[in-house]
C-alpha cells in the first residue's frame, strides 16, 4: 500500500466514525479501547474455521437492508448455481458506521428513537420505526419455512431477514468503536451518561453478534489471516 493509498484508508475509517461522533466531544474519553469490551476468543475461532468459500461483505450504510439481499443471492448462487452445501459457505456481514444500527435489538431502537434520527420508515405501520425492522423473519422466529432448501424455489429463497440469515450461519459483526461513538452522541443528545449509553448498547444487540475492536482492523485480519473474500457494499 503506497503513501496515498494508506491516507485515503485512514481518511475513510475517520469519516465514518465522525458519522457517529459530535465533533465537541473528548476523543480521550470516548475512544479509550477496552479488551473487556468483545470477545477475542470467538473471533479467532471465526478466523480458524475452514470452509470452502468464505465472504465478508463490508457494509456502512442501512441502505433499506440490501446488503442482506445480496447475502441471501450469494448463498443462493453458491448453494443453487455451484451446488455448495451450505456447511461449505462462511459469510461475515461486517456493519460500521451508519449500518451500525443494524446490530441493535428493538429497545435501543425504541429507547433511542432511532428510526426517527435515521429516517428508517417501519414498513408495518408507516411511521419512524421502533423496532430493528431488519431483525424479524415473516416466517416467525426462529424462521420456521416449510423448506430450507433454496433449490426448492419457496418463501426461504424470499427470506433475506438477519434472523434468516443467522440461521444460514451468517455471522454478524459489531464495530466497538462506532458503538462508542454513537454512545457519545446519544448520551449528549438524551442528556444521560456516556459510559452508561455504552453499556446499553453493548448489551443490547442482537443474539450471535460479535463485537470487534474496531472494524477497519478486523476487516484486515479477516483477509490476511482468515482467508475471507472482501465485498464492499
Amino acid at each position: 500500500m503506497n503513501l496515498m493509498d494508506r491516507r485515503g484508508f485512514f481518511s475513510g475509517a475517520a469519516a465514518s466514525l465522525a458519522v457517529l461522533v459530535s465533533p465537541d466531544v473528548s476523543a480521550e474519553t470516548g475512544r479509550q479501547l477496552d479488551p473487556a469490551d468483545w470477545k477475542m476468543a470467538s473471533f479467532d475461532q471465526l478466523l480458524k474455521q475452514h470452509y470452502e468459500i468464505k465472504q465478508l461483505y463490508d457494509v456502512t450504510d442501512v441502505d433499506d437492508g440490501n446488503a442482506f439481499f445480496h447475502i441471501l443471492n450469494s448463498l443462493i448462487g453458491l448453494e443453487v448455481g455451484f451446488g455448495i452445501d451450505n456447511d461449505r459457505i462462511k459469510i461475515v456481514a461486517a456493519l460500521r458506521a451508519k449500518a451500525t444500527v443494524m446490530n441493535f435489538n428493538d429497545s435501543l431502537w425504541e429507547k433511542y428513537h432511532i428510526g426517527e434520527s435515521m429516517h428508517i420508515k417501519d414498513p408495518k405501520t408507516g411511521k419512524p420505526a421502533t423496532r430493528n425492522i431488519f431483525y424479524p423473519s415473516a416466517s416467525g422466529s426462529p424462521a420456521n419455512h416449510p423448506s430450507d432448501d433454496l433449490r426448492n424455489g419457496g418463501p426461504a429463497e424470499q427470506d433475506s431477514s438477519i434472523q434468516a440469515l443467522q440461521a444460514r450461519g451468517v455471522q454478524l459483526l459489531a464495530c466497538h468503536m462506532a458503538i462508542r461513538g454513537e454512545s457519545m452522541s446519544l448520551a449528549k443528545k438524551f442528556s444521560l451518561k456516556q459510559p452508561d449509553v455504552l453499556h446499553d448498547l453493548q448489551t443490547n444487540l442482537l443474539p450471535g453478534v460479535l463485537i470487534v475492536p474496531s472494524m477497519v482492523s478486523a476487516i484486515a485480519v479477516l483477509e490476511s489471516k482468515g482467508h475471507f473474500g472482501y465485498l464492499r457494499m
